[in-house]
């Protein structure tokens, strides 16, 4: 498994549905960027000038919305992933 560094993230994005409620179903390019992933890795977090580690708030199997354009998509044994810093999260989904 992937084992992001600092204070990155990994999520594995959870793709909308791709036909609308009337059953019409839309080419990709016309649905929005998901927003919302589940965490699978955690970085040790970022560390202060004096050397401390910060810890991070998410933990793995949480949920969470993230900025939209934020983060890199790669690939990793066939499966699509998006690493990205915490502070690109924005909230964790109850």
């Amino acid at each position: 498994m992937l084992k992001p560094i600092a204070d990155r993230v990994i999520l594995k994005v959870k793709e909308d549905k791709e036909e609308t409620v009337g059953g019409i179903v839309l080419a990709s390019s016309a649905q929005d960027k998901p927003q919302v992933g589940e965490v699978v890795a955690v970085g040790q977090g970022a560390r202060t000038r004096e050397g401390q580690r910060l810890p991070l708030t998410v933990k793995v199997g949480d949920n969470v919305y993230y900025d939209k354009y934020a983060g890199t998509t790669l690939k990793y044994e066939n499966e699509d992933y998006l690493v990205l810093k915490e502070n690109d999260i924005l909230a964790i989904i109850d």
